[in-house]
């Protein structure tokens, strides 16, 4: 057991997993070459923009763009990260003016692999000196190659994280394959009007109905087929799909964290596409009354059965590695997200078990997968931001959100209303949980290297004996008088 742990708890980290100060340049750039300081501080806000737009929360892409720049000798660094922009200013001196840049984020891309490639180029550009010129042709590699995987291996993975989550949710095969088949029309439906340049906000109003429509369709035929189906498991599968690729965790964490403007920003966001999911399902609901569809009846789960655990750690564990494939996450990653989304599971139900409330128990999950992110990050060489939104995705509040609308459609407002809070509470405790257990895995131990110096190791002295030269033999008297020499050798380790 001990060597498992060992394996999983190295002294490598993810770049964006040590914040420190940035080491003395190995090769600092000329500061009065306007061109060369320009293409390092190109560099550094284009890092910026990749984590800014995967959904890294302010604080940490501020410290990383700010990290990149002092690398390569631009110590004196202002950075202003807001929700789409980037602003970095560079000193120069008191003789020279400072140096500026600006990026906008013109997009969100929820692309894992883009993101582990800009950490390891991170990990190079400290480590090995690269140039700014080297650098930045490697980062326009990275952020203009596809993605690893076609689009349908997207989509499946998609689909499959819905069916991985009804199951996790008490649903059996009928109600998976469902969640499997609907989810999958929501992806190849959206991805057409992205393409049609529609907002977003009308993508996930389409997403909601798409989602509500089919659950609503089987249960009023259910005599008729002879089937018995929960239609509530199935469009809270739908809905929790919908919800996992909003930004939850970093809007959250720059409020926590000290960043409230974007935080305000992210958190406008997360409730303008939220209430297009609830739009899509209260307008297919409220056709299905007035065609006269009986509506589903609101299930409450009961509490945990323990010989039920194992499927549903399994189905949690099923969900993460999906989502994080249908992410582009690498191979590598996939594990450690699995373990992420089985891990939180399993703290979640053992939770409820202990009657402290979906809200207490979603924040101690979260928790849990956020410090095990954290710690597996550096063995996988992988983000923390991977396994953590990944292994909190399963718990997203799918249900209670439907429940809570469904409520309020039925004139049951106070009933509605505390189950929107609850979803509202639970998304929050997950968030937060997240940010804790991060903040515990980055300062639960530090890498030797970093404890001796912060950051990479100096050049140290050594003596050593000195050979006898020629010289030495015809000057005896001066060989008895230095019998050894100082030698430098530059020793740089990889942190």
């Amino acid at each position: 057991m001990s060597a498992v742990l060992g394996k999983l708890v190295l002294d490598r980290r993810a770049t964006v997993d040590a914040v420190t100060a940035a080491p003395a340049p190995l090769q600092p750039i000329d500061l009065t070459d306007d061109a060369t300081v320009a293409e390092a501080l190109d560099v550094a806000v284009r890092v910026g923009e990749v984590l800014l737009a995967a959904g890294t929360g302010a604080i940490d892409t501020s410290d990383q763009v700010q990290f990149v720049a002092a690398t390569y000798g631009l110590a004196r660094c202002d950075v202003d990260v807001t929700y789409n922009s980037i602003v970095l200013s560079a000193h120069r001196g008191p003789t020279m003016p400072p140096a500026s840049t600006m990026r906008i984020v013109h997009y969100r891309s929820m692309d894992f692999t883009r993101l582990a490639a800009v950490d390891r180029l991170t990990r190079r550009i400290r480590r090995d000196a690269i140039s700014p010129a080297q650098a930045r042709e490697e980062l326009l590699a990275i952020t203009s190659a596809p993605h690893p995987y076609h689009r349908w291996v997207a989509t499946f993975a998609w689909s499959a994280m819905a069916a991985s989550i009804a199951v996790l949710l008490g649903g059996g095969l009928l109600v998976a394959a469902v969640a499997f088949a609907s989810t999958l029309v929501i992806d190849r439906v959206n991805r057409y009007l992205n393409g049609l340049g529609l907002p977003f906000f009308f993508q996930h109003l389409v997403g909601g109905i798409i989602a509500t429509a089919p659950a609503i369709t089987l249960y009023a035929f259910r005599e008729q087929l002879g089937v018995s189906v929960s239609p509530g498991l199935i469009i809270a599968a739908g809905v929790t799909v919908l919800l996992s690729g909003l930004s939850l965790v970093g809007s959250v964490q720059d409020a926590i964290t000290g960043a409230p403007i974007t935080a305000s920003a992210r958190f406008f966001e997360l409730v303008m596409m939220t209430g297009g999911i609830i739009a899509g399902v209260a307008t297919t609901l409220r056709v299905a009354a007035v065609l006269g569809s009986e509506l589903p009846v609101i299930s409450y789960v009961a509490p945990p059965d323990l010989t039920q655990l194992p499927t549903k750690v399994a189905a949690g564990a099923a969900a993460s590695l999906f989502f994080a494939l249908a992410c582009y996450a690498e191979r590598r990653a996939l594990t450690a997200a699995a373990l992420g989304g089985a891990t939180g599971a399993l703290v979640y139900q053992l939770a409820l078990g202990l009657n402290v409330g979906p809200i207490i128990a979603s924040a101690t999950a979260a928790t849990v997968v956020g410090f095990a992110g954290g710690l597996m990050a550096r063995r996988a060489l992988t983000p923390p931001l991977v396994v953590a939104v990944a292994g909190i995705t399963p718990l997203l509040p799918g249900l209670a959100l439907y429940r809570g609308l469904y409520a309020i459609l039925q004139s049951e407002l106070l009933v509605g209303l505390t189950a929107l809070f609850a979803a509202f509470g639970i998304g929050c405790g997950l968030a937060a949980g997240v940010t804790l257990g991060e903040w515990m895995a980055r300062t639960a131990r530090y890498p030797r290297s970093m404890r001796r110096s912060g950051g990479l190791r100096r050049p140290s002295l050594r003596r050593t004996r000195a050979r006898r030269t020629r010289a030495d033999e015809l000057a005896p008297e001066t060989a008895k008088v230095t019998p050894r020499f100082v030698r430098l050798r530059r020793d740089f380790r990889r942190s």
